[in-house]
């Protein structure tokens, strides 16, 4: 499956870039999550869109002041700090490796870094949109399957923080309603095992009395499909946020708001890492600055000598 969407994507590429050998680099990213090889491919072909405009036909007229060049450029644009971290990283990641395929001889990315600055904090809920999101009452017309599924995805992901595709990629023997906790294929094709809340727990088990009887069998072992009989995708969660949440929410807000809301809590740094399935502790430290952010607003809004 992984390698027909490869394929498919590589032939779709933009054309003129031949001799970038985007295909070839996109083809050997066989340990990257599906969502990083398309960033990637994007990535990569708008890079060398913005070079075939500066008439630079191949990788071996790139050097530093070019990239340094792309970066600058990419600042004008005012794409977010992260958005241009993802960039330069891929940029890195593609000229790394051409040298090591042997397409260039020497790496002009090697000095290339993203611009510092103050990245913007993680979204995060509060506890009462969280209850009014999860607790709030059903419309009389709303199906009880659709109600039951709905729950268990909101609940799954706000009590164990998963991401959404992993959510969605699940399969009922992920699920271990006796040993409250889910399996999940995290990024780079590594498993975690994460507790479930017992409201999630509740919420799941509830679905799995009705699952078999509503999706169709084409569905195989998925445990979340949509109206159209399919595997839930990530646009019918957004869409099942967007009937439940009162305001503008998107998906990845509720594992922010998992991981801030354990940190709020006193819950271990590493230990929330390990259930976020990050590999690098810094990536999980972003969620400390939003703890504390908040602590401050609470502090400068509640006490009286603030």
């Amino acid at each position: 499956m992984r390698g027909r969407t490869v394929e498919a994507n590589a032939a779709s590429a933009a054309p003129g870039v031949s001799e970038w050998h985007v295909h070839e680099f996109v083809a050997s990213l066989t340990s990257s999550a599906e969502n990083t090889v398309v960033a990637y491919r994007s990535d990569i072909e708008g890079f060398v869109e913005w070079a075939q405009r500066l008439g630079i036909t191949a990788p071996d007229g790139v050097d530093r002041l070019v990239l340094r060049r792309f970066v600058a450029f990419l600042t004008t644009r005012q794409f977010a700090r992260r958005t241009i971290a993802r960039k330069v990283a891929g940029v890195r990641r593609y000229f790394g490796w051409l040298r090591r395929s042997g397409f260039i001889e020497v790496d002009p990315s090697v000095s290339l870094h993203a611009p510092g600055g103050q990245g913007r904090l993680p979204k995060v809920l509060s506890h009462s949109d969280i209850a009014e999101l999860l607790d709030a009452d059903a419309p009389d017309d709303e199906p009880v399957w659709r109600r039951r599924r709905d729950d268990a995805v909101l609940e799954l992901l706000y009590g164990s923080g998963i991401r959404v595709s992993e959510l969605c990629g699940l399969d009922v023997d992920g699920i271990d309603l006796a040993g409250s906790a889910v399996s999940v294929w995290g990024k780079g094709a590594k498993e975690r095992r994460v507790p479930l809340s017992q409201p999630a727990s509740d919420a799941l088990a509830l679905w799995l009395q009705i699952r078999r009887d509503v999706l169709a069998a084409h569905v195989g072992a998925a445990l979340f499909g949509n109206e159209r009989g399919n595997r839930l995708t990530p646009r019918d969660v957004r869409r099942i946020l967007d009937r439940r949440s009162a305001v503008p929410t998107h998906p990845h807000a509720l594992r922010h708001s998992f991981a801030t809301h354990l940190l709020d809590g006193g819950a271990d740094l590493r230990a929330v890492q390990e259930m976020l399935g990050h590999s690098d502790v810094a990536t999980t430290q972003r969620y400390t600055h939003v703890s504390k952010e908040r602590l401050r607003t609470v502090y400068s809004q509640t006490h009286p000598r603030a």
